[in-house]
């Protein structure tokens, strides 16, 4: 376990984490203002209704029995029963995972496909055009909102281009990927800058190292010193970096999924918000912070082998 730069303790910390996101989800949803049996009625309530759709529900139970139900489904991977959708909660998850999962890996790729070189090379031409109109780019484009961003994408690649779709899913792994496009741009954007501003300032302080001034005297040639010792170097405190802002990438696909139609799971919180429908709510966090934690954890292990340092440190 030390090897990959991890302590038995430190996955043993995930317990409580987890259990407090339970607990805050859990109350959270129920001091959003409304009731579940309102919005089941509509125009059909009545005091008797509600009250019957509440026994039903279990909703006139204690709130710590309630709480206690919710776990025991959240460890049968159950969830419950969803109140607008009258299915398994486990069904509704497996059914909008494939979409988010497709989008947060399609703006993953786009990001290093994007971030890497840029950073790189406007590390190697510092101060000049290149690294200027870089930054400047950057910057912009994290300042803009997401919302404001798809928007804008939307109007030009879909609606005046007609180069990609404007929302939906398609059928089929082609249209899937054809659909996410937008989407993925759309988070990209403001996830590479902050990719791209990560590498440079790393490799900067990589290329000032005195080994890569003692690998230069030894007649190393330019490109062997850049891709295997600068970019080596230089990638792993990136890594980190990478794999804590792809745990706010997954919130921010909560938006861009709406902006977009796509059936995930952030459309899926959304309608379960607004319908007060608390089983597919209190599952969707715990789902998103589960995969939040599992990827501080892979990124760690990622960390550890690009940088042999940390592993040797946590076994000590």
């Amino acid at each position: 376990m030390e090897r990959f730069g991890l302590r038995w303790s430190r996955l043993g910390n995930l317990v409580p984490v987890l259990f407090g996101i339970t607990v805050v989800s859990f109350v959270l949803i129920r001091l959003v203002p409304g009731d579940p049996a309102s919005q089941i009625l509509g125009n059909r309530y009545t005091p008797e209704a509600a009250q019957e759709i509440r026994a039903s529900l279990g909703l006139d139970r204690s709130i710590l029995t309630q709480y206690g139900i919710f776990v025991r489904s959240a460890a049968t991977g159950s969830f419950g029963e969803s109140y607008q959708y009258h299915r398994p909660v486990g069904e509704l998850l497996l059914d909008r995972m494939g979409p988010s999962l497709l989008l947060v890996g399609m703006t993953a790729a786009l990001c290093a496909l994007v971030a890497v070189p840029l950073g790189l090379l406007a590390a190697l031409r510092r101060g000049g055009l290149l690294d200027q109109g870089t930054r400047v780019f950057f910057t912009i484009g994290y300042a803009l909102p997401g919302f404001l961003v798809g928007v804008v994408l939307i109007l030009v690649f879909g609606l005046k281009l007609r180069w990609f779709p404007i929302g939906g899913y398609g059928t089929g792994f082609a249209e899937h990927v054809h659909h996410l496009v937008l989407p993925a741009v759309t988070l990209a954007i403001p996830f590479s800058t902050v990719l791209v501003r990560s590498l440079r300032s790393s490799t900067i302080g990589v290329l000032d190292s005195d080994f890569i001034t003692i690998a230069r005297l030894k007649g190393i040639s330019g490109s062997r010193v850049i891709f295997r010792h600068v970019l080596r170097n230089a990638i792993a405190p990136v890594a980190v970096v990478f794999g804590i802002n792809l745990a706010f990438l997954v919130g921010g696909s909560v938006v861009v999924e709406n902006v977009f139609s796509i059936p995930g799971f952030g459309s899926l919180l959304v309608g379960a918000v607004s319908t007060r429908d608390y089983p597919v709510v209190q599952a969707v966090a715990l789902v998103l912070a589960v995969f939040v934690l599992a990827v501080n954890v892979l990124t760690d292990v990622v960390h550890s082998l690009l940088d042999p340092r940390l592993a040797v440190a946590v076994a000590r």
